[in-house]
């Protein structure tokens, strides 16, 4: 005869048999220390939609003749806030999601990133105010920024100490990337609190081409072919160590032109031909390589498509500075393309690797099938929209101030609609009931 347990034992195998009640399915804000991607991604959507919301009133404001003030440079605080205000939060988010993986190491808990997160999220709340009203006030802003991120790089540069893992180049490359980032910050710091508009000129131009072109030209490298290969199987892994070089490479020569030209113009044409011999042949690599990785077998797919066209942009900005310098070159640098490149490579290269790379971690991280609805592939080709508006306006320089104004437009649109979208996820349980 069996005994049934009774007392204790008997409440503890029923509480064993009972069901596992599901999860809140309300939205809360604890949930974003569950995971490192919640908390730098919520954080970063906050800025993407709040600084292209920002721009977007400020264009308007100007052109329907309404005076804003400005204690700083409109284009400086437009550079410094698109540049290192969301994009590296969303870096956080995903270095501390993927990172560890790449590391070999154990979950980084997103609690051990609250502190640095909280002073990038303050610090731009701090300088966007300043930006209209005190230069002392932005620079104390973006000291807060530098501090966090500070924060963000040490942590990093842990894992790569405790990681035992045989391939470390992608993080290492990546960690070099965050440093230049944190130099870019300090300079811009330094820039505003004293007054002088060419040093925070000098830090957006070392964000770009010294910090995130080359962190995403890194993960791009180790991401799109994996990526691709995934869910085109026929497709293998491609990626050599060696395509590192010139991916890396170049954009950070392209930071070193750029700090000269702030220090010293007009350059030499000499050095102008110089630019064009070095972004010509790599916008053609780029090109190839965007081909080679499988650009039109991912056209099925509209996730990686996103992905893959992206990518194209970064040869497309290169292909740009390449012309412009050439004009630059041959009429004593009174002819250029304008910003052309530089918004191809900010929010085309950026801007959409950016999208398509974070929706596909925000998917998969929620339980979600690894695809783009019908809503994210609109606001993808939206934001594609506004990229090709924003080029058309500075190749156009007589164009109708209403060009600028509806790249804009676009940019914003698909800013806050995945802001809107995403950010609903990242405070909601993942829907297969899985921790994270």
């Amino acid at each position: 005869m069996r005994l049934r347990p009774i007392g204790p034992a008997r409440s503890a195998e029923a509480a064993r048999r009972a069901p596992t009640p599901p999860p809140d399915p309300h939205w809360r804000f604890a949930r974003l220390l569950s995971a490192p991607h919640r908390l730098g991604f919520f954080a970063a959507a906050l800025w993407l939609a709040g600084s292209a919301l920002w721009w977007a009133t400020v264009l308007a404001a100007q052109a329907a003749g309404v005076a804003v003030p400005w204690a700083v440079p409109p284009a400086v605080a437009h550079g410094l806030l698109m540049s290192l205000g969301f994009m590296p939060l969303f870096i956080v988010g995903f270095l501390f999601t993927a990172g560890p993986r790449w590391l070999g190491l154990p979950d980084v808990a997103a609690a051990t990133l609250r502190a640095p997160v909280a002073l990038m999220v303050g610090g731009w709340a701090l300088a966007l105010p300043g930006f209209h009203a005190s230069g002392a006030l932005a620079a104390g802003g973006v000291a807060a920024v530098a501090l966090g991120w500070a924060g963000v790089q040490w942590r990093f540069a842990g894992l790569l100490r405790a990681s035992a893992a045989p391939d470390r180049l992608h993080a290492t490359l990546v960690a070099v990337a965050g440093a230049i980032g944190l130099l870019a910050l300090l300079l811009a710091a330094a820039g505003l609190g004293r007054g002088e508009p060419a040093l925070a000129r000098a830090a957006t131009q070392l964000a770009l081409w010294g910090f995130l072109a080359p962190t995403f030209a890194a993960v791009s490298h180790r991401m799109i072919p994996f990526f691709t290969a995934s869910a085109l199987p026929a497709l293998p892994v491609w990626r050599p160590n060696a395509l590192l070089w010139p991916m890396l490479g170049v954009p950070w020569l392209e930071a070193g032109f750029a700090l000269a030209e702030l220090a010293s113009w007009p350059l030499p044409a000499a050095v102008r031909w110089a630019q064009v011999g070095v972004e010509a042949p790599a916008a053609a690599l780029m090109l190839w390589l965007a081909w080679r990785w499988g650009l039109v077998q991912s056209l099925r797919i509209r996730l990686l498509a996103m992905l893959h066209a992206g990518f194209v942009w970064l040869g497309l900005a290169l292909l740009l500075a390449a012309l412009s310098h050439a004009l630059m070159a041959g009429s004593a640098d009174t002819r250029s393309l304008g910003l052309a490149p530089l918004h191809a490579l900010g929010m085309g290269y950026l801007g959409a690797t950016l999208v398509a790379m974070i929706t596909r971690v925000a998917s998969g991280h929620s339980g979600r099938p690894l695809a783009a609805g019908d809503f994210v592939w609109g606001l993808y080709w939206t934001l594609q929209l506004g990229v090709l508006l924003r080029v058309a306006a500075a190749l156009w320089p007589a164009a109708p101030p209403g060009l600028a104004l509806a790249a804009v437009a676009a940019w914003t649109v698909a800013a806050v609609g995945w802001a809107l979208r995403y950010g609903r996820w990242l405070g909601r349980p993942r829907i297969d009931g899985r921790p994270g």
